[in-house]
């Protein structure tokens, strides 16, 4: 069956001479742009534009079917563009991709105050990169900047991430290690115990990397799929995990587990808010990057807070 699509494609590459700026126009990839336009010359059966490498030349049926369906498609997105527009009047929709507990822990609380349709994403962040390229998502929060010449990716906080162990569990033996200085010992001592960890291990690999120079060369012994099913398993009892550090701020405070390192040099990454340069929500997607920094802010500034004062007061983090 004949995609409208394909045929609002085929009259932009005839207008826009060329793929790269047919995609600018649709706000789609250059490979979306030309499976649109193999997909129409499939149906068709002929070839519609002589290609190299600066310009798409319409062949005579190129031309025959531009002239043919230029009428009734302007006015089908003329149709289109007044039923958005009413739409859009009414209340915008945002497709917005990060990763669950980030979500959980900063944007749940503050829904209700949205002006917007909010549809959120949960998935890996190389495939949230490729949705917003795409066109699904509006805006993503990632640690991965893309260079995808139609995004744009902006600092939007900068995470730690902090290795923590059960309240119950025994670390006088790995305090005395770290004060003598002895990593190779510190890696030999930890690869010992019992840890917990999320599906992908991403952060425990990090971790590893930035104070071994390795990856981990033991088998996690419970891989759950969040950092709040690691935090309650870890809560009163024993073992260690690596979580970023606002997802266990409330838990630190509250001495359901303990900080076991304070590094001199602690394992960070900056988080990047993700989004297409052309985009008709601007001011949405300004809301909430400030909803999203402002509460990621608060929880990181609460558990530096909760170190000093710990530290004044001589206890353990």
């Amino acid at each position: 069956m004949l995609n409208l699509e394909w045929l609002r494609t085929f009259k932009v590459i005839y207008e826009a001479g060329s793929l790269s700026a047919a995609a600018q126009v649709l706000f789609i990839s250059q490979p979306g742009v030309s499976l649109h336009l193999n997909s129409l010359e499939t149906y068709i059966g002929q070839r519609l534009f002589e290609r190299d490498t600066r310009k798409m030349t319409p062949t005579d049926k190129g031309t025959t079917l531009y002239h043919a369906i230029i009428d009734p498609v302007t006015k089908l997105e003329e149709t289109e563009h007044v039923f958005h527009r009413k739409a859009k009047a009414l209340k915008a929709t945002i497709n917005i991709g990060m990763y669950f507990e980030t979500f959980q822990y900063t944007l749940e609380p503050h829904i209700s105050e949205l002006s917007f349709n909010l549809v959120t994403h949960f998935g890996e962040y190389m495939k949230m990169l490729q949705e917003l390229h795409s066109g699904t998502l509006d805006l993503i929060l990632t640690p991965h900047n893309g260079t995808q010449h139609n995004l744009e990716f902006t600092p939007a906080i900068r995470e730690r991430i902090v290795l923590i162990c059960g309240k119950n569990t025994q670390i006088t033996d790995l305090h005395n290690i770290i004060a003598g200085g002895n990593k190779p010992e510190v890696h030999t001592w930890l690869s010992k115990q019992i840890w917990y960890t999320t599906t992908d291990k991403e952060y425990l690999k990090k971790f590893w990397a930035h104070n071994f120079d390795t990856l981990p060369t033991f088998q996690p012994n419970y891989v759950l799929p969040y950092f709040s099913s690691v935090l309650r398993s870890l809560r009163n009892g024993q073992g260690f995990a690596i979580v970023p550090e606002f997802l266990c701020e409330k838990d630190l405070k509250e001495e359901t587990v303990k900080r076991v390192w304070d590094d001199d040099c602690p394992l960070e990454r900056i988080l990047y808010f993700g989004k297409r340069k052309n985009t008709l929500y601007s001011s949405e997607l300004k809301q909430l990057e400030g909803i999203l920094t402002r509460s990621m802010a608060q929880k990181i500034i609460g558990s530096f807070m909760h170190i000093i004062s710990a530290k004044q007061f001589g206890t353990s983090a």
